[in-house]
This record gives structure tokens, C-alpha cells and sequence, in this order.
């Protein structure tokens, strides 16, 4: 029986998995409840954030291109459209930037072919409220004069509220989205602010409401039912290349390809999540994978995972096993 294996496949139950379970690699680490203390350097730094959002954000490699779009992307207040291949770290650069300059949370918006600006904008719970009316005034939870209890803002909606620190909004995969979805942001992206015609209809009874923001970790207040940006957030959109976008959408983003990355940077990425002594006893497995890269397409987050099994003796012997089932192709590329 191979000394690396976990689960054995003998039907044999055993209760040693506390004592065989290794750590896991430090892309995958969750930490329920309060976060006690950071990976690396000080432990204020992760306080508030999922640790893998945190580990995201401090061992991104950007490169110089990179540095000169998203800081010309802050002066212009304009947003950032990220294209390149999946695993090349498009997502991965916002939670960087948002880590590096104390922007709070990321606003993640992923996109499916149904969403929505206004999923993106707010949710207004009618049902909810319904049931509250029809509770009666002696239930504790009847409030349905209350409108703002019934509204959450959305990542989007969230975003452009007025903050003098902007905050970051990743919308991911964009190029899944239905058809007319970019085009319906511009006008977002333009004014910097969106009506809640629930509240601003009753604006003249109750000025103002309480809303919950996107995550859901505190409550602001809704003037006449609108929100307008103080300070535009940063806006990075990212896309797969599946399908181009209308001109008018274009002409309003800043564009940024990221380039599958070299040996070198590929080197400073494990050195990052690994170590040094993990960059330097695995130089084969890096060559192999961009060897392998040439003939079709891999992330690399898999050339982590096969560096962090070798590093840590897992699948100690056939390589070439460990090889093909973790550096398996995304796409092939044609002869």
C-alpha cells in the first residue's frame, strides 16, 4: 500500500484521516468563522476576508503592462477589460489590486447567459413583503411599510455607492452573457449611479430607507431612491474571448490581454505560493509543463497542483502517471 494514499479503497474503515490529511496547498485553505491569522506577514491583513481571497490577492505576479493599465484604469475612472486564456490569473489581478490598496472586499459579479443588470444593480424581495403584510400588525416580522428591509443591493448596485475609497467590482466572464447585457452597463458605467424605483416612488412619504449591502455585513441609507458614486470604482471586467463585443461597449473600457505567462514568471508564481525550495526542486516540472503548454492549452494553477504533489510526496513514483492526470489539456491545439 502506497504510504501517500489517504483513502485506500479496501473497504476497510479507518479513523486516522485527521493524522494523514496533509495541509492543503495554499490556493485551497478555508477557514470558517472569525479568520485568526493571516499566512503570511500581518495577521490584520486577511481580517475580514476569506482566506483564499486572501491568499489570491498576495501572491499575484502582475506584470509591467498590467501596472500601467489598472493604474491608467484609476485615473480615468474607467473600466478594464481583461482578455487572455482561462488560468492565466484575469480575475486574480483585481483581488491583487484590491489587497494592495485597502479597497475592501471584492464585488464579485460572475455572469451567466441570464444575468441581468438588474441582478446586478439590486433584489427587491415583494414576496417577502407580501407575507409580511398579510402576517398582520402583531407579528414581530410584519414591517411592510419598511420597504428598505426588503431590498439588497447587488455587486454592481453595491459598487456605486458614494465611497471616497472606491471599491472593486470584478464581473467575470462576461462573454457568457446574453447579448445585449454590455450594452445595457453603459449607461451605468456612464452616470456613475442608478434610480430604485421602489423607493423613489415612495420618496415623497419616506425619504429615505436602510438597504443591505452585497455582503450582506452592514445597512446604509438610500436618499429619494437614488445612488450616486462618489468616487467611481474600479471596474474590471474579464472575458474568454467566446464572443466580441459591440463598439460602443469597447470604446468605454480600457483593454488589457494577459499573455499565458513565461518560464520565468511561471518561476516566480510558485516561488510565491510554494517557496523558494519548491521552485528549485521542481525546474524539470516547469519545463515539462511549458514544454507540454506548446502542444495545448494548461492553466497554471495545474502546474501548482502537480508541483505541490511532488513537492509533498505525494504519487511518489510514475511521473509520467502524475503528469498526465494533472496536466491534462484544456483545449488541444490543431496540427
Amino acid at each position: 500500500m502506497n504510504e501517500w494514499f489517504i483513502y485506500r479503497g479496501d473497504g476497510v474503515q479507518h479513523d486516522d484521516l485527521p493524522a494523514r490529511l496533509p495541509s492543503p496547498p495554499p490556493w485551497r485553505r478555508f477557514e470558517g468563522g472569525e479568520l485568526q491569522s493571516a499566512p503570511h506577514g500581518d495577521p490584520d491583513a486577511a481580517r475580514g476576508q476569506q482566506l483564499a481571497e486572501y491568499i489570491r490577492a498576495t501572491t499575484y505576479q502582475a506584470s509591467q503592462e498590467e501596472i500601467e493599465l489598472i493604474n491608467a484604469a484609476l485615473y480615468l475612472r474607467r473600466p478594464l477589460l481583461i482578455t487572455g486564456k482561462p488560468g492565466t490569473g484575469k480575475s486574480t489581478l483585481a483581488y491583487n489590486v484590491a489587497h494592495e490598496l485597502k479597497m475592501g472586499r471584492v464585488l464579485y459579479w460572475p455572469i451567466t447567459s441570464r444575468s441581468t443588470r438588474a441582478e446586478g444593480l439590486y433584489q427587491y424581495d415583494a414576496i417577502a413583503r407580501l407575507q409580511d403584510a398579510n402576517a398582520g400588525k402583531d407579528s414581530k416580522n410584519a414591517d411592510p411599510e419598511d420597504i428598505g428591509r426588503y431590498i439588497r443591493l447587488g455587486p454592481l448596485g453595491t459598487a456605486l455607492l458614494p465611497r471616497k475609497i472606491p471599491q472593486v467590482l470584478l464581473i467575470d466572464e462576461l462573454d457568457k452573457s446574453d447579448i445585449d447585457l454590455p450594452n445595457d452597463l453603459l449607461s451605468i458605467f456612464e452616470d456613475g449611479g442608478y434610480e430604485i424605483p421602489e423607493l423613489a416612488r415612495i420618496s415623497d412619504k419616506k425619504r429615505t430607507a436602510e438597504v443591505l449591502t452585497f455582503h450582506g455585513e452592514s445597512k446604509v441609507v438610500i436618499a429619494d431612491g437614488l445612488v450616486q458614486c462618489y468616487e467611481f470604482p474600479l471596474v474590471v471586467i474579464t472575458s474568454n474571448g467566446e464572443r466580441d463585443f459591440p463598439p460602443a461597449f469597447l470604446r468605454r473600457c480600457l483593454r488589457l490581454h494577459i499573455e499565458i505567462p513565461d518560464r520565468d514568471r511561471l518561476t516566480a508564481i510558485v516561488r510565491a505560493h510554494l517557496g523558494q525550495d519548491a521552485a528549485d526542486d521542481c525546474a524539470e516540472m516547469i519545463d515539462i509543463f511549458v514544454n507540454r503548454r506548446s502542444r495545448g492549452g494548461l492553466a497554471t494553477d495545474q502546474l501548482l497542483n502537480a508541483i505541490y504533489l511532488m513537492f509533498n510526496r505525494a504519487w511518489p513514483e510514475g511521473r509520467d502517471r502524475l503528469i498526465d492526470n494533472v496536466l491534462h489539456y484544456i483545449d488541444q491545439i490543431a496540427d
